[in-house]
């Protein structure tokens, strides 16, 4: 299981691509595709500012230590798209939140389960309010995980 060509488009589409520190809905520093740490475990800080080859160095260092941690909570083997929805949802929420999840245990249990979608799009909340932009982008991982 690796992520794919899809996963990574989802994710950059999503995440956007921002050179200088700002904080995210969720008010975490957070640079390049979304990143709030680096390789080392250091947190962004307001006032960090990279170049586009370094957010696209650091972006795919995470994303692979990300689908490392999704790889390592799966009882079952996925098809590429059903890990990188995973592994996009992850990268969003936080491997935390993904361990506790019910849609982790509902894959665990049956990958083919089609109320999973249903458990993606429950994760659309920042801050207590439903956002717009996660709604959309929890429609999209389902549909990346069912196609």
């Amino acid at each position: 299981m690796r992520l794919n060509k899809a996963g990574i488009d989802l994710m950059h589409d999503f995440e956007g691509c921002r050179l200088e520190a700002y904080l995210c809905p969720a008010s975490v520093p957070t640079i390049g595709y979304g990143s709030t740490y680096y390789e080392d475990g250091r947190p962004v800080k307001i006032g960090d500012a990279i170049t586009q080859e370094r957010a696209d160095q650091l972006f795919e260092a995470i994303a692979e230590d990300f689908a490392k941690r999704v790889r390592s909570l799966l009882k079952v083997g996925l098809n590429e798209n059903q890990f990188s929805a995973l592994v996009s949802f992850t990268y969003n929420v936080g491997v935390a939140n993904l361990k506790k999840s019910t849609l982790l245990k509902k894959v665990n249990i049956n990958p083919s389960d089609p109320t999973i979608t249903d458990e993606f799009l429950k994760w659309n909340k920042a801050g207590g309010k439903v956002l717009a932009g996660l709604t959309r982008r929890r429609e999209e991982e389902a549909k990346l995980y069912f196609t």
